[in-house]
């Protein structure tokens, strides 16, 4: 039986030679995760060109093999070993949902350095891997407290997709509820890629129970457009009026989906927004405009982690001085790297950065606090 071929976005210059160090851009070209994806290329095509800018990574120019990382999580793991294996890549990074990780690190990680800039649900220990996202810890308990002591949410109720980073998240949100002296009264697990584009059509059992649930929150662990359509779905039905949503995983490009009048009520947390006006990050937008014109999609958080990814895969290895995974390892916490989240450096191979809690308003968001590292917590 003849196999498919690779979903890779190959460029014409491609080359596997002394000359070039090569990297596996892993991000979503389909699926929910579709509607950030084009900021996620951008993103790192950018970091890729300054990089080189910069001198390159070891003396080599640092080339992008694009991978459609919303594929089915086996068959992207096909894809990236095949590339590994032939020697036509040196490294990998991108967003990409937490079952294409669990895929993907087992096959290739202990080869090639491995930077996975999605938040994520913790608890990744793969040789090789570096995280450079979000985890609940640091993003999702001190947002709950915030809304608990300011806002006075008690009662939570989950709608994720049905996959392991929504499980497990929720499993970490139920024990930081009873910190807040609150409890998750329900949750509601949804396969990826739910309908319901209008009106409250394939939300209508989750609403219902909701309501009956009396919540004063909603986790949201949804991805892309599938938030989109609940966001939209949540509205119609009138629920925003009755309690607020709290998402890890919401951009502006999500925003912009789900229009200004679905997202009353709506906070996010994440280490980058658009809106943020440190020097740092208004210095990103000015090359991103500069790069791709005013009319390029706004670059929330979940496309510049891709940038951050391409410049942490590559202080990795400039730091080693070698392409070797335990070289790399041993070497990593010494490294850092500054970008549009700031000067940033590794604790037990994951990036620790600011962390934000943000408002909807209208096709942005307002950022009303920073929030506080777990160790400020108690």
């Amino acid at each position: 039986m003849n196999r498919p071929p690779l979903r890779l976005h190959t460029p014409e210059w491609f080359t596997a030679d002394d000359s070039t160090l090569n990297v596996a851009l892993v991000y979503p070209m389909q699926g929910p995760a579709g509607i950030f994806g084009p900021t996620c290329g951008a993103c790192a095509r950018l970091a890729a060109e300054e990089v080189n800018k910069a001198g390159g990574v070891l003396g080599k120019e640092l080339r992008l093999i694009e991978v459609d990382g919303g594929a089915e999580p086996r068959r992207v793991a096909e894809d990236v070993e095949a590339l590994v294996a032939s020697g036509a890549v040196q490294g990998v990074t991108g967003w990409h949902i937490s079952s294409v990780r669990q895929a993907v690190a087992p096959r290739i990680a202990h080869r090639v350095p491995y930077v996975y800039t999605a938040l994520y649900e913790g608890g990744e220990r793969t040789e090789g891997v570096f995280m450079a996202g979000e985890t609940p810890s640091w993003q999702l308990l001190p947002a709950m407290r915030l809304l608990a002591e300011s806002r006075g949410v008690r009662r939570w109720f989950v709608v994720g997709n049905n996959y392991v980073w929504p499980r497990h998240t929720a499993r970490a949100a139920r024990g930081y509820a009873r910190e807040c002296r609150g409890r998750v009264c329900g949750e509601a697990y949804l396969p990826l890629g739910t309908d319901g584009i209008d009106g409250t059509d394939g939300f209508e059992d989750v609403l219902r129970r909701i309501e009956r649930a009396d919540a004063d929150g909603v986790l949201m662990l949804l991805v892309g457009s599938d938030a989109v359509r609940f966001n939209r779905a949540f509205a119609a039905s009138g629920l925003d009026r009755r309690c607020l949503r709290l998402s890890t995983l919401m951009d502006e490009n999500m925003l912009m989906g789900s229009g200004p009048e679905a997202t009353l009520d709506l906070y996010s947390t994440a280490g980058f927004f658009a809106s943020l006006a440190d020097q740092s990050t208004l210095d990103f937008h000015g090359q991103y405009a500069g790069r791709f014109g005013l009319e390029a999609p706004t670059p929330g958080s979940l496309g510049e982690s891709c940038y951050e990814g391409v410049l942490l895969l590559a202080a990795l290895i400039e730091r080693a001085r070698a392409l070797d995974v335990a070289a790399i390892g041993a070497a990593a916490d010494r490294v850092w790297y500054e970008g549009p989240r700031g000067l940033l450096s590794l604790d037990g191979r994951h990036v620790r950065q600011r962390i934000y809690l943000a408002r909807a308003d209208g096709y942005d968001f307002n950022v009303i606090a920073q929030l506080r590292a777990p160790h400020d917590l108690r």
